[in-house]
């Protein structure tokens, strides 16, 4: 199969796969394709009515209906006007059932093309972000979701109501003269080729628009979010730039394919006029015995056919723009989900966790960011990470969670391999705090009993709040635990949010929790505080924390000294201290070495 062959094969299954979203409206659906029928079958009464109007001309007194009983006494002169009334009138509520019901099928496709969208992005595995910027998948539910409608909506309606009126139009033309209208006919070939040509311009240029356009909203979600730093650092004029130079990128394809659809639309409209003088001269020269009316019928309706037919042939654009956007978002909706092959189900785990010659590689790259790593953490010991950035321990961290999978080694949850749980109940024995903290734009409240904990008594939130040392600065706050954060908690400070995170861990009472720089946002002060509430927290729980404070790993079960992936020193911080090694060397220099580039 050729190459065009094979992209032509793809638009259509990509397509009918569209149209597969259209099921669940099929009954309204059908009603909008009467109410067209309805609209497309007045186009030839008007061109017949114009037949008896200019006969009515010559003799007003001619009965219409001659042999229909009630009506053999109706006359042109009150037949056309009252005829015409009616077919307005049908026309009307043709129109009105295929575009109202149409836009409820129409916003019906958007909302669940989005609501898919939306929730194929809360089961996607981690690396799947790692890899696509946000501002592209935003775009996908915003953007290109509207395309996708109009293919598979508006252009259906144009393809139905004026592929209707063209075929009413031609059955009519056939039975008022079948030699003049075969002659009309002969265009047709060479409207599909042109229709062919555009088409595929149209679909190469749709893409690229998507793309751009996901440019543009990267740029300004990327600056929207780290606007402090832009401001800080006197980004604007860069970010000015940038933004510019993505919007002029999207203006200047959107211009492309604008100035694609010009050439395109006068083009086909002087064939298609082309072919109307032909046959106005053949009407005129081989009139024959034809009335007046027959010819003036005749003409309007040959004249009503270049307005449907452009139509048609542009809708052609509307479809290929909808196409190229259907491809973007069924790629993400076809991306498997996180693997969960897990059928192991537990209401409550003691918390023993045994990790057994553990290696990983990042998929898709050749460095082992952890390399034949060993250990084993009692309920309600804590085990401490330390080393410098790049060396794997949020790597480790991250697995056992499972927000990435491992192939070698083992991680054992109460002797059971983490792969084998299921994944929502693997995670609901696990509490996790990072050092980057994220809040949403809702109450104090709601931010600490998020998800699963969304129905927890407020008492148990405000215990949560104080045990992290939060309730003190929340009952100061205009409303309290009413109060509204902002977007990711902007109207925190850093240490108040990272308080916040911690109340909402110690909220879920996991029996393992995992702090990966948790405390790193913190003052001295409320430091200080905070260890005292880990301290009590941490009994009965198996606690893994990532920390480069000396205060925060100082008093763990057992230190894990970590460098390039493997596990260099184990002990406690005395017997580490005693081995005067790479451990001690790091708590010389304040416990961390400078950041070096890597994977943490």
């Amino acid at each position: 199969m050729s190459k065009p062959d094979q992209s032509e094969s793809s638009s259509l299954k990509i397509y009918f796969r569209l149209l597969t979203y259209v099921r669940p409206y099929l009954g309204i659906f059908i009603v909008s394709i009467i109410g067209f029928v309805i609209f497309a079958s007045t186009q030839p009464m008007l061109a017949g009515i114009l037949k008896y109007f200019v006969d009515g001309l010559s003799n007003p007194e001619a009965v219409l209906f001659p042999t229909v009983p009630y009506l053999r006494d109706l006359q042109l002169l009150q037949a056309v006007p009252l005829l015409i009334v009616l077919i307005a009138a049908w026309q009307g509520l043709g129109s009105y059932l295929g575009n109202y019901f149409l836009a409820k099928v129409s916003l019906g496709l958007v909302h669940d093309l989005r609501v898919e969208l939306f929730n194929k992005l809360l089961v996607l595995p981690n690396r799947y972000f790692d890899t696509h910027n946000s501002g592209h998948l935003i775009s996908r539910i915003t953007f290109n979701v509207t395309m996708v409608t109009g293919a598979a909506t508006d252009a259906i309606k144009v393809v139905i109501r004026e592929g209707l009126t063209v075929v009413f139009l031609f059955i009519y033309l056939l039975w008022m003269n079948w030699q003049l209208t075969l002659v009309m006919l002969a265009i047709l070939p060479l409207i599909a080729i042109m229709v062919g040509s555009a088409s595929k311009k149209f679909r190469k240029q749709s893409k690229k628009i998507q793309v751009a356009m996901g440019d543009v909203t990267h740029v300004a979600s990327e600056t929207i979010q780290g606007y402090r730093v832009v401001r800080s650092f006197g980004g604007e004029r860069y970010e000015q730039e940038r933004f510019a130079h993505a919007s002029q990128g999207n203006t200047d394809k959107q211009l492309r394919m604008t100035k694609t659809g010009a050439v395109y639309t006068p083009m086909l409209q002087l064939v298609i006029y082309t072919a109307m003088a032909v046959l106005m001269f053949l009407v005129l020269y081989l009139r024959g015995d034809a009335t007046a009316g027959d010819l003036v019928a005749y003409i309007t309706a040959a004249g009503l056919l270049p307005k449907p037919i452009r139509q048609l042939s542009e809708v052609s654009s509307t479809i290929q723009k909808g196409v190229a956007g259907a491809e973007s978002i069924f790629e993400q909706l076809d991306v498997e989900p996180e693997i969960d092959t897990g059928t192991f189900e537990r209401d409550r785990v003691s918390g023993h966790l045994e990790v057994r010659n553990l290696s990983f590689t990042y998929p898709g790259t050749e460095r082992q960011v952890l390399n034949n790593i060993s250990f084993t953490a009692a309920p309600g010991q804590m085990i401490a990470l330390v080393g410098r950035s790049g060396s794997g321990k949020s790597t480790l961290a991250s697995l056992i969670p499972r927000f990435y999978h491992h192939e070698q080694g083992e991680i054992l949850l109460d002797g059971v391999e983490i792969e084998d749980y299921r994944l929502r109940n693997l995670r609901r024995h696990i509490a996790q705090v990072t050092q980057h903290v994220t809040l949403f734009n809702d109450s104090v409240a709601n931010n600490i009993a998020y998800g699963d904990l969304a129905d927890a008594p407020r008492t148990d939130i405000e215990e949560a709040a104080a045990d992290a040392y939060a309730k003190e600065f929340v009952e100061q706050l205009p409303e309290g635990f009413d109060t509204q954060v902002g977007e990711n908690g902007v109207l925190l400070s850093g240490g108040q949010r990272q308080r916040l995170a911690i109340a909402r861990a110690l909220l879920k009472n996991a029996p393992l929790l995992i702090l990966d720089e948790a405390t790193s946002a913190l003052d001295t002060e409320s430091e200080r505080h905070i260890q005292a509430a880990l301290d009590h927290v941490m009994k009965g729980r198996t606690t893994l924390v990532i920390a480069h404070r000396l205060s925060t790993i100082e008093k763990a079960d057992l230190i894990l000294v970590m460098d390039q992936g493997s596990i260099v020193e184990r002990g406690t911080h005395a017997e580490l201290l005693a081995q005067n090694g790479y451990y001690a060397r790091l708590n010389a220099l304040g416990l961390d070495e400078p950041v070096v580039a890597g994977i943490a």
